[in-house]
């Protein structure tokens, strides 16, 4: 396959004889491209090419999606022929992996709704929390400019900063910590936070948005491999559903299970609904999230794989991120906040296939 150099953001490194030249991103030293074309792309032609021009047009609201792209936001919005623009103005790499032995993963996220209340009355007693004031993030670029993508959060103790409370620490409660409001179901809480952001219905019947503020700094680890590990589950068998029904039907290990993983997310209020990393409002199966240290936040992707059972192959945009997100060949798809969202996200985990297309010529932005 044909290689370019691409001198703005990308390099090209070598492997030996027995594999091709590659092209990577030179602030992503993990992540490899191909030379490719839209005709490699599958089902290519059953595109709806209005719909996803109109992913990109959304995310160029953001200022990541438009130092990738630069003027080529500006001119989509004038665009009369959307198929043509993007042939003529994209060109396409697909995304390989550092290692053979890796492959591509989809899975799917959704905005939760949860029933709530302002103050903390039966059955609403498990609180959903702001950014504690005492959580302290470290912005490490400022001494190691290379990890620029990197935050230490932990807090104070004496002299020392000391790691955050893990979530079996914070079973009573956080004593530095505004308490948004308060949710009938430590389950609902917990499938919140990792989803990201979610809305809650108060008794009154108003609805509020929340979303990710800030993390406790301790490492994301899955549920769902602790119960195979224990022998609870078979793996084939894992998803949103099957976690939530065991769960549901043992009430007495609900702690112990939440809290192998001793990640913990905080939230806050907006304005509208889900929106992801980028701050801009999702849009169902066009968003994703990604792992920005292989893939820039703002970029246009095309993904193939089996959604629903059904092959689904479109262009999505790279609009967020979440902590079980890891790795070049890896992506989550948003799909709104209907039952239907939940059951088709909850369900999903499919080989994938990953393409990025970036600016041609001098219509460049910047990684």
């Amino acid at each position: 396959m044909k290689q370019i150099l691409i001198t703005f953001i990308i390099a090209i490194v070598f492997f030996g004889c027995s594999k091709e030249s590659k092209i990577m991103f030179t602030e992503m030293p993990k992540t490899y491209l191909f030379e490719s074309d839209f005709d490699d792309l599958p089902n290519w032609e059953n595109e709806n090419y209005k719909e996803a021009l109109g992913s990109f047009i959304n995310s160029c609201k953001t200022k990541r999606t438009k130092n990738i792209y630069g003027d080529l936001c500006n001119r989509a919005l004038v665009n009369k022929n959307p198929k043509d623009f993007l042939h003529k103005e994209f060109n396409v790499y697909k995304i390989d992996s550092s290692s053979d032995k890796e492959e591509g993963l989809l899975t799917g996220y959704y905005e939760p709704s949860l029933k709530g209340s302002l103050v903390k009355k039966e059955p609403y007693i498990y609180p959903i929390y702001n950014t504690p004031n005492d959580l302290i993030s470290v912005d490490l670029s400022s001494v190691y400019p290379a990890l620029k993508k990197y935050r230490l959060r932990g807090r104070i103790e004496g002299n020392r900063l000391v790691p955050y409370f893990t979530r079996e620490e914070t079973l009573d409660g956080l004593k530095n910590a505004d308490i948004i409001c308060y949710t009938d179901s430590k389950i609902d809480l917990f499938f919140l936070e990792v989803q990201g952001s979610g809305r809650v219905v108060l008794e009154n019947g108003d609805t509020l948005f929340i979303g990710y503020a800030n993390q406790n700094g301790q490492r994301y680890r899955s549920i769902g491999k602790y119960l195979v590990k224990i022998d609870a589950l078979p793996l084939k068998d894992v998803s949103l559903q099957t976690i939530t029904a065991w769960l549901q039907d043992n009430p007495n290990r609900i702690d112990e299970v939440l809290n192998y993983n001793k990640s913990v997310v905080y939230f806050q209020e907006r304005k509208h609904a889900a929106s992801g990393s980028l701050g801009i409002e999702l849009t169902p199966k066009r968003s994703v999230a990604v792992d920005r240290s292989f893939i820039p936040l703002g970029a246009m992707l095309f993904l193939d794989a089996t959604v629903d059972k059904k092959n689904v192959s479109r262009i999505v945009m790279a609009e967020d991120t979440g902590g079980a997100i890891k790795g070049a060949l890896r992506a989550d798809m948003f799909f709104g906040a209907t039952d239907e969202a939940k059951e088709s996200a909850g369900m999903l985990k499919s080989p994938l296939k990953l393409w990025i297309l970036l600016p041609k010529g001098d219509k460049k932005g910047s990684v």
